[in-house]
């Protein structure tokens, strides 16, 4: 884990990602409004017409917020180096987002209802609770008093991984909208990437890097999802 100590621009690597991730979308936007999601899914031996507009409309707008916000925090947020091959790695997960909810939806029939609104207001909470969180340690980290520190505050305070909570959550909102019970595997596969792989790796960095900070922090905060795991 001595990548996460490393810091570099990394302006390659992030031009990459950037523009795979403008490629993805432009896909999304054939697939769901172009008759894209037709073609590929005939493809595979599954014989369908493009549903509901409004449906897929909101997928769409996912991914384009997702982008953005991708973007933004790439470019501004993170200070460590991007391995070259992650340049690849990071559009290839996003595929499944992009792509994989694209086709999802692409045959859901029914209009609009209470479900949708409700995955709108998960997608909006975890798009704010992982962008609002990041943006509270990076303005916190930047006063030279709290270098060598853990930040804990924030939104931070409520769990120790909060902002990859917010991933899941906007992940889960995708899976909502399409109403397609397949779609349920990737937010779940999420959930195992974080809680099995990614967090223990992290947490391992940081016990090493903080030392009596991070096991102070681990012992009084949740891991994971607020005030349950």
């Amino acid at each position: 884990m001595e990548l996460y100590g490393k810091k570099s621009k990394s302006i390659p690597q992030k031009t990459i990602i950037i523009l795979l991730e403008l490629l993805l979308l432009t896909l999304a936007y054939w697939i769901l409004f172009r008759g894209g999601g037709t073609v590929l899914l005939n493809k595979i031996g599954i014989h369908t017409q493009p549903g509901d507009l409004g449906s897929r409309s909101i997928v769409f707008v996912f991914s384009f917020i997702v982008f953005i916000r991708l973007t933004f925090m790439m470019l501004y947020l993170l200070k460590r180096k991007i391995l070259w091959e992650e340049s690849l790695s990071v559009p290839f997960a996003f595929a499944l987002y992009y792509i994989g909810f694209a086709l999802l939806v692409y045959s859901r029939q029914s209009p609009i209802g209470g479900w949708d609104y409700f995955g709108i207001f998960i997608f909006l909470a975890g798009s704010l609770l992982n962008t609002l969180s990041e943006l509270q340690r990076h303005f916190w980290k930047q006063q030279p008093e709290h270098k060598g520190m853990l930040y804990t505050k924030g939104l931070f305070a409520y769990a120790m991984h909060i902002n990859y909570f917010g991933d899941l959550l906007w992940v889960s909102a995708y899976a909502i909208v399409t109403r397609n019970p397949y779609s349920v595997i990737i937010p779940a596969f999420l959930f195992c990437f974080f809680a099995f792989y990614n967090i223990p790796k992290l947490d391992s960095y940081l016990a090493e890097k903080y030392k009596a900070q991070f096991g102070a922090y681990r012992v009084k905060t949740k891991k994971f999802i607020p005030f349950i795991y």
